[in-house]
């Protein structure tokens, strides 16, 4: 079955997150608000056995939510893809990050008509976070955070957990992809016209075997990243809540700022993203994640 992202609906997403104002960032819980209601109200569209917001506490009292929407499969095994949906600061986030939360509804989209037809043989969980960015980063306030706590204390079995995170900015300019430790040099183009899948390393076999499975099903080049040189900067995301509860997790980047010149800048807007390219990595992902159901049957 063809699995072919909507580009025009990738971009409907990105626009209408970016048109939320004021920032959605910690610090404007209504514009928070109404993006979770829309990443709620088109994941409603897609008849899901459980949609749900999952509110949480954080700090002096204030209260935040993901949103979290369940295929059950034939197996309890579950599969959770996430990406969260603030932004830093007072910027308009179109790469960092409703590029990604484009490619979760995407994804979301695809897997409902494949399941149209046929049943995944493992549950799919979608989690739209809040609050991955600081002053919150890498805290047990995280909204990932609190998910990954609820999947030990529910006691769900994971197969993998996959953060979108930073999937819409590509370059075809010599010399545009940089590189943490020159190292790396040898083992990736210096153009940045690819997608990553990233990790830890020691979540190498991880990042190998989707990144291989994600290659079958897109027409952009994919890369596993699962270095020790790279351990600091591969961690920046969701997928870091899970790991450090022992769960396999990885991203799926576009590099962020080691290619991105606007990261966590105003000029992160829309018209820097390409669309295409961004619909051949959810193209990629929604494959990996079909080619996983078919295997298990």
């Amino acid at each position: 079955m063809a699995l072919q992202p909507d580009i025009q609906r990738l971009y409907q997403d990105v626009a209408f997150l970016m048109s939320i104002q004021p920032a959605r960032n910690y610090r404007n819980r209504q514009s928070l608000e109404v993006a979770s209601r829309h990443i709620y109200d088109e994941l409603h569209k897609l008849d899901f056995d459980q949609i749900e917001y999952q509110e949480f506490t954080v700090r002096g009292g204030e209260k935040y939510r993901n949103v979290s929407a369940i295929y059950r499969g034939t197996r309890q095994d579950r599969i959770i893809i996430g990406a969260h949906y603030d932004v830093c600061g007072d910027q308009p986030g179109a790469d960092d990050n409703a590029s990604a939360v484009a490619g979760l509804l995407e994804t979301a989209r695809l897997l409902y008509a494949y399941q149209q037809r046929e049943k995944l043989n493992y549950t799919l969980e979608f989690v739209a976070y809040c609050l991955e960015e600081p002053p919150f980063f890498g805290s047990d306030e995280m909204g990932s955070a609190v998910h990954a706590r609820r999947m030990v204390q529910e006691k769900v079995p994971v197969l993998y957990m996959i953060a979108y995170e930073m999937i819409g900015y590509f370059s075809d300019a010599p010399d545009s992809q940089h590189f943490p430790d020159p190292s790396l040099k040898k083992f990736f183009p210096t153009t940045g016209n690819f997608a990553v899948v990233a990790g830890s390393s020691s979540q190498k076999k991880v990042a190998d075997t989707l990144a291989a499975r994600m290659q079958k099903h897109c027409n952009i080049p994919v890369f596993p990243v699962a270095f020790p040189v790279t351990d600091g900067l591969a961690n920046l995301s969701d997928h870091r809540s899970y790991a450090r509860l022992g769960f396999p997790a990885v991203m799926v980047n576009d590099t962020s700022f080691l290619r991105n010149p606007h990261y966590h800048m105003p000029t992160d807007t829309i018209d820097t993203l390409d669309f295409e390219r961004m619909g051949e990595v959810v193209k990629g992902v929604t494959g990996m994640l079909v080619s996983l159901s078919e295997e298990r049957r």
